[in-house]
């Protein structure tokens, strides 16, 4: 089982770039790319909610469980 992360096709949906999502929220660039390449091993719903907050999405556009 995991946990993707499709914070990439969400930017690109709204057309926004990391560094501009990482103003918006005040998240450094650092962490937000650990979460776009997946290889963050948690998220705080406090981040989670400023980053749906800024992207004008739910969770589940973000985050996608898969059986592999």
């Amino acid at each position: 089982m995991a946990i993707i992360v499709n914070l990439d096709v969400m930017l690109a949906k709204r057309k926004m770039s990391l560094s501009e999502l990482s103003e918006k929220v005040g998240i450094t660039l650092a962490n937000l790319s650990i979460l776009k390449t997946n290889k963050a091993k948690a998220i705080r719903f406090s981040t989670l909610d400023l980053i749906c907050k800024a992207l004008d999405c739910q969770p589940s556009d973000i985050l996608q469980y898969t059986e592999s």
